[in-house]
C-alpha cells in the first residue's frame, strides 16, 4: 500500500498536467476499495418487537392521530403536534417512525391506506357524537388527550 500512496500523488499531478484528471482518478479506485473494506460494519437491525410492544405502538399512533384530527377539524390547529412528539419518541427509543409503524404494523401494510382509514373512522365517530360541539360536550377532547398521554408514558417506560 505505501508504494501506491507515494506514487499516487505524482500520477495525479501528471494526469492533471496532461488534462486527463479522470485517468488519474481511476488510479484511486484500488486505494478507495481498500479503505471501504476497513469501514465499520453497520449496526445490527433493531430486534423484532414483541406482541405487546407492537400493540402499544399501534395504539399510540392511533391515539396521536385522533388527537391531531380532532384539533385540525374542531380547533383549526393543523400542527400535528401529537404525531410529531410520538415520532420523536419512537425514533429515539426504537429507531422507528410513525409512518414505519403504519407501514409495518397496521393491517393495511401501507401508511397511506392506514391514514385514510383512521381519518374516515374518526370522522364517522365525530359525526356520531354530533360534530365538534357534541364531541366537546361529551368530553371527547379530554378523553383523547388522556389516552394519548397514558400511551406516551407507557412507551417512555419501555426499555
Amino acid at each position: 500500500m505505501p508504494p501506491i500512496m507515494i506514487a499516487l500523488p505524482g500520477a495525479l499531478r501528471q494526469a492533471r498536467k496532461r488534462g486527463h484528471a479522470w485517468r488519474g482518478l481511476s488510479l484511486l479506485r484500488p486505494a478507495l476499495l481498500g479503505l471501504s473494506l476497513l469501514a465499520p460494519l453497520p449496526a445490527p437491525a433493531q430486534p423484532p418487537l414483541d406482541e405487546s410492544t407492537t400493540e402499544l405502538l399501534v395504539a399510540a399512533v392511533i391515539a396521536a392521530t385522533e388527537v391531531d384530527l380532532y384539533n385540525a377539524r374542531c380547533r383549526s390547529d393543523q400542527s400535528g403536534r401529537r404525531t410529531d412528539n410520538l415520532n420523536k419518541l419512537l425514533a429515539s427509543k426504537f429507531r422507528l417512525t410513525v409512518l414505519k409503524v403504519q407501514d409495518d404494523l397496521f393491517p393495511e401494510k401501507s401508511y397511506r391506506r392506514a391514514q385514510t382509514r383512521l381519518q374516515e373512522e374518526f370522522l364517522a365517530r365525530l359525526k356520531a357524537a354530533g360534530g365538534c360541539p357534541g364531541a366537546k360536550e361529551a368530553g371527547m377532547p379530554a378523553e383523547l388527550g388522556d389516552r394519548y398521554q397514558a400511551l406516551m408514558r407507557e412507551i417512555e417506560r419501555l426499555p
